[in-house]
């Protein structure tokens, strides 16, 4: 995909920049039987209704792609789409096993017209397999990391991972720079996730974010000293910390455990 430039016609598209998405599908029969529905609860809890997450409500509605990720399949990859619950695109395939249609996490470089297989006994793995860890090479990038048709690790747009060893169990690189410790039964796509330039973008304008669901967020030295322990127009000199206190820089965030 490549970006485009749009001209400052109005202020809201004065600096945005956005993907030139003409290989995108958007109206598909086939499409629409492979959609869920799914309640935005807008950052409430389930039982009391109160604010757990911030900075979240409103937006467009939204469904859900019904992904496959540890079917085995012979299919030939028909078109991208773009997906509202994720930045990474999503590609429509047909299995030839089947005779049936199917939605999986895109790949780079995989182009409509593409044969996909997801099996076990592929002698030569090439971009756009899916397999177990375990037939994998070593030094192979790979993303869309899932185990139960859960998916772990690397399926946001751009990110990938590398395999790094091959025992009773594999350890794999993250895009933080983390390494750890999974199950060789673990399912993998081979190659990196689709919509590289997403980290390219730019919105222009407030409003898009709005349509996303992303509420604004206040600064918390423009709040006074009793909502936030940075008000009253001063840090106080204290370390940068959260509303209720707890530090945001520096610190870890992530427990530690032994590979």
């Amino acid at each position: 995909m490549k970006l485009k430039k749009i001209l400052p016609i109005t202020s809201g598209t004065r600096h945005k920049i956005s993907l030139q998405n003409n290989l995108l599908v958007k109206k598909n029969k086939v499409i629409k039987t492979l959609l869920k529905n799914i309640n935005s609860r807008n950052g409430r809890g389930n039982n009391t209704g109160r604010i757990t997450v911030r900075h979240k409500g409103g937006g467009c509605k939204k469904k859900i792609h019904i992904l496959n990720s540890l079917q085995k399949y012979f299919a030939i990859n028909i078109c991208h789409m773009y997906s509202g619950r994720q930045n990474s695109f999503i590609s429509l395939n047909f299995d030839f096993i089947t005779k049936s249609f199917f939605k999986t996490i895109s790949t780079e470089t995989v182009y409509p017209g593409s044969l996909i297989i997801s099996n076990t006994e592929v002698k030569e793995p090439f971009i756009g397999y899916r397999m177990e860890l375990k037939f994998i090479p070593v030094g192979t990038i790979i993303h869309n990391i899932s185990y139960q048709n859960n998916t772990l690790y690397a399926s946001s747009a751009g990110t990938f991972c590398q395999l790094l060893e091959k025992k009773k169990t594999c350890k794999i690189r993250l895009p933080s720079g983390k390494i750890v410790l999974i199950s060789n039964n673990f399912y993998a796509t081979i190659g990196s996730g689709s919509n590289i330039q997403h980290k390219s973008i730019c919105i222009g304008k407030a409003g898009k974010n709005r349509l996303k669901g992303i509420r604004p967020s206040t600064r918390g030295v423009a709040m006074n000293p009793v909502d936030h322990p940075h008000g009253g127009r001063t840090n106080g000199g204290r370390p940068s910390v959260s509303p209720w206190g707890i530090l945001t820089k520096g610190k870890p965030t992530v427990k530690k455990f032994k590979l």
